[in-house]
């Protein structure tokens, strides 16, 4: 997953790719006829992830799930007689040249992320991809040019920002309340965590990545939101395998049967990422390990002025006159997403009623990071980007 020269386009070609992201692409695409029909969705896997998809399009109130594809015929079939979803397929493809879809969720391995978003994309439909991005920055270009091309909108559901405590420190870092933001740290450790032993989770060539890919991406993209910084200096990073390739550490998540993969992704990986300012981002993550908490994640967002949690979502600050936490509802920090939620974001984005709150630079920037840990990880050497 290294990062090469090869892979890195100008900026530019991200900001032209981004300006298909907002309200004035809308505006060229019909704007008001949208906002006079329900969009019709169809979703692309319907492992565990995917109820969450089929339950944020239709409460978003101007979409509706008319299509699933799933290679089980046991997964798809229950799917949709669990959510009455009247049209089923055994492949993607099927699905995509159905011509009155407006726009698809894809939940699938991986390894298939890239080549469905552009395929999708290609077929004329929305896309919203479930996390991570891609397996490469290579890959994640691939997908944002074929948005461009296609003149069709794209977003990575990335549901961590979307939390109201998340949504608060965001607004309060735009308006300057942390002052000088120079650390971060972000957790996510699981004792018992591991999704599906034997199954696509855990092998390299279907999944590009464990924990670190699966759990690290949202606290990386949590960390550089809410701090507003996507710009990267450098990272090191180090991933180990201890406990999935001994059979060890499964948790309860995921409905793939297992196939006796065997188990040759990372468990666990710390990072540390330098940004261009001075600021640095700590990261913990493992699928398993010998701990206490069963499970245990947050945010810890470090200013000059003042600090926060993102989960409860607590602003912390002592000077003259206070020593305490503070009261962040308070602060005037209405939502802006008020949902809360990537798929109402998804569906308003698309009417031209909200901007994305996932724009494609920041999940460019994501990846690179995500790429560069794993880099730095076999190389034993920080990357700078």
């Amino acid at each position: 997953m290294a990062v090469k020269s090869s892979d890195v386009r100008n900026a530019e070609a991200v900001r032209v790719a981004d300006s298909a992201s907002g309200p004035a692409f809308q505006d060229r695409e019909g704007r008001a006829a949208q906002e006079e029909s329900v969009l019709k969705f169809g979703m692309v896997g319907a492992g565990a992830i995917a109820q969450t998809g089929f339950d944020g399009i239709t409460m978003s109130g101007a979409a509706e799930v008319i299509a699933i594809a799933d290679i089980s015929q046991k997964r798809r079939e229950a799917y949709a007689a669990r959510n009455k979803v009247p049209r089923i397929f055994a492949d993607a493809a099927s699905l995509f040249r159905e011509k009155d879809l407006d726009a698809v969720y894809i939940a699938v391995p991986n390894a298939l992320h890239a080549p469905l978003a552009v395929a999708a994309l290609e077929a004329g439909k929305h896309v919203i991809l479930e996390k991570p991005f891609a397996t490469s920055y290579a890959e994640a270009r691939e997908v944002i040019e074929a948005a461009s091309k296609a003149k069709r909108l794209f977003s990575l559901g990335m549901n961590q920002r979307f939390t109201p405590g998340a949504q608060r420190i965001r607004a309060l870092t735009e308006k300057g309340y942390f002052g000088d933001i120079y650390r971060l740290r972000a957790f996510w450790r699981r004792r018992s965590g591991i999704p599906s032993l034997g199954t696509w989770f855990g092998n390299r060539r279907l999944a590009g990545g464990g924990c670190f890919l699966d759990l690290g991406v949202h606290m990386v993209d949590l960390a550089m939101w809410t701090a507003d910084n996507f710009d990267v200096e450098s990272v090191s990073g180090a991933v180990t395998t201890r406990f999935g390739n001994r059979g060890l550490g499964r948790g309860t998540w995921g409905n793939s049967d297992p196939e006796g993969l065997p188990f040759d992704v990372d468990d666990g990986a710390s990072a540390f990422i330098r940004m261009k300012n001075g600021a640095v981002l700590q990261v913990e993550i493992t699928w398993a390990a010998h701990q206490l908490e069963g499970d245990v994640y947050n945010l810890e967002l470090f200013g000059s002025e003042a600090g926060a949690r993102v989960y409860p979502g607590e602003i912390y600050r002592h000077d003259s006159t206070l020593d305490a936490a503070v009261n962040i509802s308070g602060l005037g920090t209405p939502l802006r997403y008020p949902a809360a939620d990537r798929f109402v974001n998804f569906v308003k984005a698309i009417r031209g009623e909200e901007p994305l709150c996932v724009t494609h630079e920041q999940a460019l920037a994501v990846q690179r990071v995500i790429d560069a840990v794993y880099e730095s990880s076999a190389l034993r050497k920080e990357i700078r980007l």
